[in-house]
């Protein structure tokens, strides 16, 4: 998953998301039904082709 360019003390608060915006999509799929997408890279919009 990706949380996007987050502000956070590894980029020296350079990020255009907060902390909270970034945790969403880790949140979203730590909560996520069982039947629920897996085995794929994700970001807010959803899967990300690679």
């Amino acid at each position: 998953m990706s949380p996007g360019f987050t502000a956070t003390d590894l980029n020296a608060l350079r990020g255009v998301r907060t902390p909270e915006q970034g945790a969403a999509i880790a949140i979203r799929l730590a909560t996520r039904p069982d039947e629920g997408p897996t085995g794929a890279f994700f970001d807010d919009a959803g899967v990300v082709p690679w």
